[in-house]
């Protein structure tokens, strides 16, 4: 939720390149190009605490493990997050790996709200979209947009 990576680049990732770094580069595998990441004060903070309490193997290891010490595969992690959306009951559709990446989109377009074409545009750029019309889709900002409509109307 704080990078909006897609969970195959998340399960490439290694502590090596997040951890006491101010920022890191992937090549996204499903685009092939390069992408700078930023990891803010707070969440570097929680990146160390992590690491501290789950003690893996060293620095080269990948962050996402199971207790069978193999890196979670995109299936497994949506059955964790399924239970975890019964367990809290959260009224999400269709929760899965791919859900956390609009969770970012959402959350940077709600904070820019006052400026939500800007918003639009970096997130554009951030998902590598190719206009911002398909990124308002991803969102589900078009139907929400077209579903407003009807609150508009008066009698």
């Amino acid at each position: 939720c704080f990078w909006g990576l897609r969970i195959s680049d998340m399960l490439a990732l290694h502590w090596k390149q997040i951890l006491n770094v101010d920022e890191f580069a992937i090549i996204e595998k499903k685009t092939g190009k390069q992408r700078t990441i930023r990891i803010n004060q707070q969440l570097k903070r929680h990146i160390a605490d992590c690491y501290k309490q789950i003690q893996p193997i060293g620095i080269n290891a990948p962050i996402l493990i199971s207790q069978k010490g193999t890196v979670y595969r995109v299936q497994s992690i949506d059955v964790l997050l399924k239970k975890m959306q019964t367990k809290y009951k959260l009224s999400v559709k269709n929760f899965s790996c791919h859900s956390l990446r609009k969770t970012f989109g959402r959350q940077v377009y709600n904070m820019n709200s006052d400026n939500s074409e800007l918003a639009l545009v970096k997130l554009m750029e951030l998902f590598n979209h190719s206009s911002v019309s398909i990124t308002k889709r991803y969102l589900g900002l078009r139907q929400e947009e077209l579903l407003n409509t009807y609150d508009c109307l008066t009698f």
